[in-house]
């Protein structure tokens, strides 16, 4: 079987191929302004991979729904399933080996994040065996891998951002090969935008997107003028899976049509009624203007094909009630260990390593819902500290836990390094052994956190005459010997 197919012409000269078994394994970014024809190259692309590769689409406007009557794809509306559910929907729909669309249309920006990032977390973890290629397409990728804060919450950011890191970074060795689009890639997150290695730039006026889209495509500055004067439909193509050169090529026609293609251009004719009555009429009390609110029923046969999928994994899972209350917190904290001694567990977001937790319960047989995040939040605090599971126990570290929890999240897993090391005896830690529990490099901001606690009178720090730290913990009196703060 060819793996080859025509994403349109070579503007000059023949058709324009892309390899699609090369595209697999380097995956693709695309950009352009709005109205530069980014939905219809995706949807291009879509259309002729979509009998050759397993698909899954995160659709954050509803524009690739008309997919499923041509190609068979399940559309998964997102505003109607818990984060909890799409994530189990991530991990079936690579068992069954299902084409995907995740509509977020109607959702906002917090909420997409949330449940993208679920998504994106199920199909990233399921087993080896069921690691297949899988073409994931991301629409709008600045929403869900920003290259800034902005007005969502840190945790939607957190999850969302390294959903699309793990995607782009490590997906290609579970057979996830992304495919991403923006409008603006000096939105995007760099670390994401630079693990693609094929490239297709459309129409772009800002200059420090057609800058960064100069640099990507290994064009000279005075160049990236060029990205104003390209036609709709037009895209500068450059990667292994394309052509080894800078060349513009003309995507060809599709044979579905956008839900939302925008309006089309009519004669105007203005109403000939007393508008004023119809639109500023007041409203009856206590009736409401209803909004139907849209439905997209997926295809049965899919929808009867995972449910009795989960119904099979629910069945064959041992029940988490049969297992000893005492062995099951030992399994608990052993497999939190695990998640926390991977090679980037001390510094990946809390909920990264809950949706891993959650899976590696699920494997042990420990149930779906072993602990709920707040739980969680709180154990992994204590494992961060470096408390055995039968010391977790003692008077004195609970009397250490009740303290914690009267401090911010993020803040309980230093106080509670501390009060280890003073309950243990163990010298004052040093900045950098802060910062890593905390889940920073920063050596800095370990110091600013120490400050703050001793603001708060959670803590005092002393410095004896050879500049060693002690810290001791206000209350119970605990302290720590001195420990020079900069090893």
């Amino acid at each position: 079987m060819s793996s080859n197919i025509e994403m349109g012409q070579i503007v000059g000269s023949g058709p324009a191929v892309m390899n699609l078994a090369e595209l697999l394994a380097t995956r693709l970014l695309v950009q352009g302004n709005s109205g530069s024809g980014k939905s219809h190259l995706l949807r291009r692309l879509l259309e002729q991979t979509g009998n050759l590769v397993q698909q899954a689409i995160i659709d954050p406007e509803g524009d690739f729904v008309s997919l499923a009557e041509a190609y068979s794809h399940l559309v998964i509306d997102a505003a109607e399933h818990t984060e909890a559910a799409l994530q189990a929907a991530g991990e079936r729909m690579r068992v069954h080996r299902a084409s995907v669309v995740l509509n977020l249309e109607g959702l906002d920006a917090d909420l997409q994040m949330r449940r993208a990032a679920a998504f994106l977390g199920g199909m990233f973890d399921v087993p080896r065996a069921h690691w297949y290629p899988v073409l994931v397409v991301v629409d709008e990728a600045q929403l869900f891998a920003p290259a800034a804060a902005g007005e969502v919450s840190d945790e939607a950011r957190r999850a969302s951002l390294g959903a699309m890191t793990n995607l782009m970074c490590r997906g290609r060795k579970r057979g996830l090969a992304g495919v991403i689009a923006t409008q603006r890639l000096a939105k995007l997150a760099k670390n994401v935008a630079a693990e693609a290695s094929n490239f297709l730039m459309g129409r772009t006026f800002l200059d420090i997107d057609m800058a960064r889209a100069a640099d990507l495509l290994g064009m000279e500055r005075r160049q990236a003028e060029a990205f104003r004067d390209l036609e709709r439909g037009n895209f500068v193509a450059l990667g292994p899976a394309l052509c080894r050169r800078p060349m513009t090529i003309r995507v060809g026609n599709v044979e579905t049509a956008s839900r939302s293609a925008g309006p089309v251009l009519a004669p105007f004719s203005p109403p000939t009624e007393q508008v004023a009555e119809l639109i500023l009429a007041p409203l009856p009390e206590p009736e409401l203007i209803a909004r139907p609110r849209r439905t997209t029923p997926p295809p049965p046969d899919l929808l009867t094909q995972l449910a009795t999928h989960g119904e099979a994994l629910a069945e064959a899972a041992p029940q988490a009630e049969d297992i000893d209350p005492a062995e099951r917190r030992q399994q608990l904290a052993a497999l939190l260990r695990e998640v926390i001694d991977e090679d980037d567990g001390g510094f990946r977001p809390p909920a990264s390593l809950y949706q891993d937790f959650l899976v590696r319960c699920r494997i042990a047989g420990l149930g779906r819902e072993a602990l709920d995040m707040r739980s969680f939040r709180r154990a992994l605090a204590t494992a961060r500290s470096g408390t055995t599971p039968e010391a977790a126990e003692t008077p004195e570290w609970q009397e250490a836990e009740a303290i914690a929890s009267t401090l911010p999240e993020d803040m309980q897993p230093v106080f509670l390094y501390l009060a280890r090391a003073a309950l243990d005896g163990r010298t004052c830690p040093p900045d950098r052994d802060i910062a890593r529990i905390y889940g920073t490099h920063s050596t800095g901001r370990a110091r600013r956190m120490l400050g703050w606690l001793e603001e708060q009178n959670i803590i005092v720090l002393r410095l004896d005459g050879a500049g060693r730290r002690r810290a001791a913990i206000i209350g119970p009196g605990w302290e720590t010997l001195p420990g020079d703060p900069g090893l």
